[in-house]
């Protein structure tokens, strides 16, 4: 009873797999889980997620579900030939034809003519005496190789080629594991062997979009307003194959997702390799140095001045990392001209320098740094279209000629939101605040139905005391791995729940029937009040704190140029300010010699990538241009790591 038992299950469980387009696979000796995807060109945590057995190892003779990957689909080419043998006599006989000579011999009438040049232009007759030719037939069926080299074109990214050959971008990279992050013209890459006429084109009629993890036909209802039979009309196949994260989905034109964008679908790009523009940039560059209140009078009275004027101690600390740029444009060719203004922090100053000086020819403005500043500057320069690039402003005014370079609050909150939710293995969600970060709370209910939710206690007259005890955290935690959300700008209270939390995470006790406890500390909102004196960083590092940002931190110990230029030029180490100066000044750079102008670099997609920042700029429909990427990074052995994705 039990063996017919186990053999329903394993009819119905392969009857399962079948139909979801997964084969099985018998273990053999010596096989590896890393050896499997490469033989099946599939990635190892598919294999891992349909397999977690196979985690603690491979055993002989055990069964694998793997699932299959179109570019290993098995198929064969038959082809048939004919080998000639000889000759064979034959007389002709009453009512014998061509016709019925060739079906009886298995031959064209060609054939015969060909051995018998007189029925060219005479019948033939009873009596003839003809040749008949004899072949061997011989078939031929030889299995196409499942993968082909294809040359990448330029300016062509993984996306593209993903769509080219309908596979997702994971599916791609795995056939190609040492592809790099970003293409190069003339790479030659594996990728499915289909035929030339069933290679997709990008039309620039039309914008792109990522399926991202978890994502099925309603979600891309909600964001992109297309019922599902539109998509699938626009993507032949798509109704049979159905959705898969990664997967490039083509989808009407629209100014949010124009050219190719989607989820995020911008290419990765090496602007040095696309310097084409050899004409003198024209930049200008705008800073409150506020040089006017320097007293220059010794050597001590000028330190004094940077150092008790946050805005020159800005300025100078962008700056130079501004300058190290410049020396490196040039470097690569870029003839460059840089006009530098002091804003003095003043709307009424930057009027006298717009009004006094002919910005007609200047092809971008970086700065200034402070908002009033920056939107009157914007304001003046619209109306001969000249690109302002906001280096640190937030929700600016975003006229059509404005480049927000920081990325929006709503971007950062989105990421980690994403991240959480596209986590496969079963979690629990937990929502700690103050009575401040209670908006923030809310919204993130939104995004977790089933979230609890944890807020700090409060006085007898209803006064927030920013704390929350022990046991008012483990109520809301589960068994397993926990989401925790820390929603606050006050430190001590972020301080209290890192250390409650960090305390909580147990490894648990089988003997005891105790469960392990994993907790993974978030934030939709990053700020000071998780960098302060009171945070124990490796509080955060056991937390794994995880939050989106709009940089990354560079490792001191790798070899990086940049670093190596400004410690020989200003003899420290940069900090972020001056990180920031360097990559937003050498892309703005970048762009204007590898494109027209700055709109056309941004409606071209590029995505960017310096030391600490990256930049991917996409229109706001009737406005400017904005920073549509982020970076996800967490604590890890008390330093900031970013997080593969």
């Amino acid at each position: 009873m039990n063996r017919f038992f186990l053999v329903l299950v394993f009819v119905f469980s392969f009857t399962w797999v079948e139909a979801q387009n997964f084969s099985t696979h018998n273990v053999k000796a010596g096989e590896t889980v890393e050896g499997l995807a490469k033989r099946y060109y599939v990635p190892v945590s598919e294999i891992y997620k349909l397999n977690p057995d196979a985690k603690r190892g491979l055993k002989p003779n055990t069964v694998l579900i793997i699932p299959t990957s179109k570019a290993v689909i098995p198929e064969t080419k038959t082809t048939t030939t004919r080998e000639f043998q000889g000759l064979k006599q034959h007389r002709v006989k009453r009512k014998e034809t061509l016709y019925s000579l060739a079906k009886a011999y298995n031959v064209e009438e060609a054939d015969i003519k060909k051995y018998n040049k007189s029925l060219y232009s005479n019948p033939l007759r009873k009596g003839d005496r003809i040749q008949i030719p004899v072949y061997k037939t011989v078939k031929v069926v030889e299995e196409l190789k499942p993968t082909k080299t294809y040359t990448v074109l330029a300016k062509e990214g993984k996306w593209r080629v993903a769509y080219k050959f309908d596979i997702t971008l994971k599916e791609l990279e795995t056939l190609n594991p040492d592809m790099g992050e970003v293409l190069q013209e003339g790479q030659v890459l594996n990728v499915p062997n289909v035929d030339v006429s069933e290679e997709k084109e990008v039309d620039d009629q039309y914008s792109y979009y990522k399926v991202l993890p978890k994502e099925g036909f309603y979600r891309l209802k909600l964001k992109l307003g297309l019922e599902q039979a539109e998509i699938e009309a626009l993507n032949p196949g798509l109704a049979e194959s159905g959705l898969k994260a990664g997967m490039i989905l083509k989808i009407p034109y629209s100014e949010e997702h124009a050219p190719i964008a989607g989820g995020s679908v911008a290419e990765k790009v090496n602007l040095v390799d696309s310097i084409s523009n050899r004409k003198t940039k024209h930049l200008a560059v705008m800073l409150p140095f506020r040089l006017n209140r320097v007293d220059f009078d010794s050597i001590a009275h000028t330190k004094q001045s940077i150092n008790s004027d946050p805005y020159l101690n800005a300025s100078l600390e962008f700056y130079s990392g501004v300058l190290v740029a410049v020396d490196s444009l040039k470097k690569l060719g870029i003839s460059l001209k840089i006009d530098v203004y002091d804003t003095k922090n003043s709307v009424g100053e930057v009027s006298k320098i717009i009004n006094s000086h002919d910005f007609k020819n200047v092809d971008a403005v970086i700065g200034p740094l402070t908002s009033s500043c920056f939107d009157k500057v914007s304001s003046d320069l619209n109306q001969d279209h000249i690109p302002v690039v906001s280096p640190i402003g937030l929700n600016l005014k975003l006229r059509d000629n404005v480049f927000q370079s920081r990325p929006s609050d709503a971007l950062l909150k989105d990421k980690i939101v994403n991240f959480v939710k596209a986590d496969t293995i079963a979690h629990n969600v937990l929502i700690i605040s103050d009575s401040k970060a209670s908006s923030k709370a809310n919204a993130l209910k939104q995004d977790f139905p089933t979230a609890s939710q944890v807020h700090s206690r409060k006085d007898k007259k209803g006064k927030d005391e920013f704390f929350a005890t022990r046991e008012d955290v483990n109520k809301g935690l589960n068994p397993g791995k926990n989401y925790v959300f820390l929603e606050t700008n006050n430190e001590g209270f972020a301080s209290n729940i890192t250390s409650i939390l960090a305390s909580l995470i147990s490894k648990g006790n089988p003997e005891l029937k105790q469960e392990a406890v994993d907790i993974v500390l978030v934030t939709s909102h990053i700020n000071s009040a998780f960098e302060g004196d009171e945070i124990n960083n490796t509080h955060l590092s056991k937390l794994q704190f995880h939050f989106a940002s709009g940089s990354k931190e560079y490792n001191e110990t790798e070899d990086n140029s940049f670093v190596k230029l400004y410690k020989n030029q200003y003899h420290t180490i940069p900090n972020k300010r001056a990180v920031k100066g360097f990559d937003l000044m050498l892309d703005v750079g970048l762009r204007l010699a590898a494109s027209d102008d700055l709109y056309m670099s941004a409606m071209q997609a590029h995505l960017t990538e310096y030391v600490e920042n990256k930049f991917a700029y996409k229109k706001q429909p009737m406005g400017g241009y904005y920073n549509d990427t982020v970076y996800l990074v967490k604590h890890q052995d008390l330093r900031i790591v970013e997080v593969a994705e």
